[in-house]
């Protein structure tokens, strides 16, 4: 999730949408249909990890030029998390379609961003946009992004997709306990938040 912040703008920013970073993040989200395309249209894997590939890269990117070139913008903070849910939700759904990945695990994991989600409408109430960005956050979801290509390689027929597949799924399965992991800390904090934050308006 984005990070908790009030009104106040942070360091460096900009209100500039045409940056560096924020392209890589336009250039990022118009990946999804792209990826989703290969996948389930023309079922070409290979280069449908080529895009993942990709978008891993920029994801990379945007945040280096947004703190190298001061561009950190509050689009840009948006526009992040945004990309990286996106592709989640996106990858397991389409790995779901293909009978790669189990629907049981879909359900898992998009409950997870529907429980956090409850915890919005309150926190705007009170000035804050979302929670700040825990660590086992960001490790849960890099576990995920940088997991799935692997159990998408796993189904390819060449002499290591079994090597890469039993690395996917360890990956997965991890990256699935550090993200419902990290939604607990983010739901206690969350909560504690809204007990304390006077409402505004």
């Amino acid at each position: 999730m984005a990070e908790l912040t009030d009104d106040r703008p942070p360091r460096f920013d900009t209100t500039r949408v045409w940056t560096v970073p924020n392209v890589l993040s336009f250039i990022r989200l118009a990946g999804i249909p792209v990826f989703l395309w290969f996948l389930l249209g023309a079922k070409l894997d290979g280069v449908a990890v080529a895009v993942l590939a990709v978008s891993g890269v920029t994801d990379f990117l945007d945040g280096y030029f947004a703190r190298k070139w001061r561009q950190v913008s509050r689009l840009g903070q948006v526009l992040d998390p945004i990309a990286d849910r996106s592709y989640i939700l996106a990858i397991i759904i389409g790995l779901a379609v293909r009978g790669i990945l189990p629907w049981a695990l879909v359900i898992v994991l998009v409950a997870r961003d529907v429980m956090l989600a409850t915890l919005i409408p309150a926190l705007r109430a009170r000035g804050y946009s979302s929670l700040p960005v825990h660590f086992l956050g960001k490790i849960a979801t890099f576990c995920l992004l940088y997991a799935f290509p692997f159990v998408l390689l796993g189904g390819l027929s060449f002499g290591a997709a079994p090597v890469f597949a039993v690395f996917g799924w360890a990956v997965v399965l991890w990256g699935t306990v550090f993200y419902w992991w990290a939604a607990i800390l983010y739901m206690y904090q969350g909560i504690w938040f809204i007990r304390r934050a006077p409402l505004v308006g």
